[in-house]
Parts: structure tokens; sequence; C-alpha cells
């Protein structure tokens, strides 16, 4: 176990971020029996006492899914149309699989004025507390239905990005990404068979951004690029952020044990000190 690791045990409120090429096939339809793992193991962390929050991307290819489209729409119109199509499809099926184990869950789906406007801001942040103290689950995706920001790339731009500022508003104690490589490496390792696994960040330097690539499938519309700039925005705030392979859902236990697997990005010290402050006042 890594002593710098050793914090993550007592993480309460965990925010956790899936993507596109986890939750569906290649086909572009869901990939019912890894949700099915997924969702196992989050009732089971809300079974220990933990508040989970759900972030969740893949409703445009879900929306392409369902109607046998192959190619993603050209228009800014067809895209949402697509988001709209798979959004309720994809909610449906976490409702159905948390209600198995007795877990309620709300959709929050969020455009970017939410999070520039201090009054929108400020319900956001006490529906998702007055949710957690329900104990329900939120599902959280950016509204590509009335938003083009992930769309065309721009104010949020990614679930990645939307993960790390649910975890700021929300004050979480712990971001995990779930992606299909086993975390930061020093190069692509799809490309680069040399590139080598940083299990910890302290800082993210040059050379470590220099070495991060976009989107890894054509599914997806984040990358390790994305993921970069999430742990930026959490670990000033505080919160540590880990990346890991999520083809393995039980994974997520072995970030909670502290044990050594996927890339943490550590907070500074001034930076968890003064979290810590705040959280005690």
């Amino acid at each position: 176990m890594v002593k710098d690791r050793e914090t993550i045990k007592n993480a309460h409120r965990i925010v956790v971020k899936v993507g596109t090429s986890l939750l569906t096939y290649d086909t572009g339809k869901l990939n019912l029996a890894w949700i099915e793992k997924l969702v196992r193991v989050l009732s089971d962390l809300h079974n220990q006492g933990k508040e989970v929050i759900l972030v969740s991307s893949g409703a445009i290819g879900v929306g392409m899914a369902k109607i046998g489209m192959s190619a993603k729409p050209d228009s800014i119109s067809g895209k949402q149309a697509m988001a709209a199509i798979g959004q309720s499809m994809l909610m449906h099926e976490y409702d159905k699989m948390f209600s198995e184990y007795g877990k309620v869950t709300a959709q929050i789906l969020i455009t970017k004025d939410v999070l520039i406007e201090k009054i929108k801001k400020k319900n956001a942040k006490n529906t998702f507390k007055a949710l957690l103290d329900y104990g329900v689950i939120p599902v959280v995706n950016e509204n590509d239905t009335v938003a083009t920001d992930e769309i065309e790339v721009g104010e949020i731009g990614d679930n990645d990005t939307l993960s790390a500022i649910v975890a700021k508003i929300t004050e979480a104690d712990l971001l995990i990404l779930l992606t299909d490589i086993e975390g930061l490496y020093t190069d692509d390792p799809r490309r680069n068979a040399h590139a080598k696994l940083i299990h910890e960040v302290l800082s993210i330097s040059e050379e470590i951004e220099n070495g991060a690539h976009g989107a890894g499938t054509d599914r997806g519309t984040g990358g390790m690029r994305t993921k970069l700039s999430a742990a930026k925005i959490v670990t000033c705030k505080g919160i540590p952020m880990v990346i890991i392979s999520g083809r393995n859902p039980k994974n997520i236990y072995k970030v909670i044990d502290g044990e050594d697997i996927g890339t943490i990005f550590l907070p500074k010290k001034e930076d968890r000190d003064e979290r810590s402050d705040a959280k005690s006042q």
C-alpha cells in the first residue's frame, strides 16, 4: 500500500466517471454485462455508507445504435437528437439495474450556465446535497439536447471535465475516472510499446502534458488531455483523482483500499490543508 493513498480509504463522497468506450460495444449498443457489474460495485459502496455520484457518458452513441445509425450526424441538431434518444434509454437501464439493489437514482443534466451563474450553481449544489441526504445516487451527464459544449468541445467540453466540476461543487472526497487503459503513461501505450505507467503525479509538468493524447476511440470525446484538465480542477481544491482501467469495475475497490493501481493525482499539501480547514468550519 502506498502511504499517500491511505487517505483515500476514508473517502466518504465519491464521484465516479465512466466513458462511452466502456459503456458500449463497437456496435454502439450498451454493454449490459459491464454496466451490471459497475452498478453492483457502486451499490455495494453505497451500502457501506459512502455517498456515490455517477457521471456517465454514452447518450449520443446509444441513440445512434437505437435507430441503427453507424456514423455520427454532421449537424449539431442531429447529434442533439441522438443524445435525446440515447439519454432516456441510458437512464432507464441505470434506474432499472440500481433498483435491483434497492437503490434510487436521480438524473441530473448540466449545462455550462449552471457553472458560471452563481444562483444556478448554488441551486445545483443544494440539489446534489438534498439528493445525497435522501440516500439517492445522482447520475449526471451534460445536457447535450440543449447544450453544444461537449458536442463542439466548448466550455465544459467533455465528461472528464464535467466530473471534475461535479466533484468540485459537491465537495467530494475523491474522483475516480474509469477508462479503457490502466492509467496515465509516459506516452500512448497503444502506439508506443515502451510507454510506462505513471503511478503518482504530484504536479502536472510540461513533460506529462506532452505525453498525453486525445480520444482513444471513435466513440469517445475525451482522452488523456481532458483527464489532465480534470486533475487540475480537483487537485487545486484538495481533492485527489485516480485514473484506472474500468474494464473490471471491481478495480474501484482496490482504489478505495489504497492499493497501488492506476495513476493517482495528489493535491499539494497546502490545498489539502485548505480543504480540511474549510470542511471543519
